[in-house]
């Protein structure tokens, strides 16, 4: 089962997805799979921030920067992956990284984590709202991030988008809300 969960900086989906993956990983392994680089101060101070959010909620943290698909995942876990905007920059950008093969290897290594979990939510942001004056590199990062998140919706079992920590469901059970509304 794949669960997608989306939103702004600062929106509270990290911690709902935590939350989420608690929820449905009980009595089973929980698997946190950290993708953010901490190659500044800010990014330790994220970092930390995330660590502490998840410190009681016995997760087996891996980190993995680029190369998704070399995970190797016990059998029915539950697979928290935060987050997938930190995930395509490193591919895109980092020395480690696909660079222009960054949609077919992400695409591959979500597929590996899929086959090998029982439940995979997958944490991604919302930067499309943010404005239309950036430059090149900008504007290919966001429509790379943006095909990702397209991909993961439609395979997506369950979609819901955090807003000011209150989350809006978009699709549960396969189905568009808006479409189960109409019937």
């Amino acid at each position: 089962m794949l669960t997608v969960v989306i939103g702004g900086s600062g929106s509270g989906k990290s911690e709902f997805a935590e939350n989420l993956a608690v929820k449905k990983g009980k009595e089973k392994k929980l698997i946190y799979i950290a993708t953010m680089q901490p190659f500044d101060k800010e990014t330790e101070i994220r970092i930390k921030k995330h660590q502490d959010m998840r410190k009681e909620k016995k997760f087996h943290t891996i980190e993995c920067f680029t190369r998704l698909e070399s995970v190797s995942l016990p059998p029915l876990s539950v697979v928290l992956l935060e987050c997938m905007s930190n995930l395509i920059a490193n591919e895109m950008f980092g020395e480690e990284g696909a660079k222009i093969n960054t949609l077919s290897a992400v695409k591959a290594g979500l597929n590996s984590i899929l086959e090998q979990s029982e439940e995979v939510v997958v944490v991604t942001n919302n930067v499309f709202e943010e404005g239309t004056n950036v430059d090149q590199m900008t504007e290919r990062y966001i429509r790379v991030l943006a095909e990702i998140n397209g991909w993961l919706c439609k395979q997506a079992d369950v979609a819901v988008e955090v807003i000011h920590g209150i989350p809006v469901w978009i699709k549960q059970g396969g189905t568009k809300q808006n479409e189960s509304a109409g019937k």
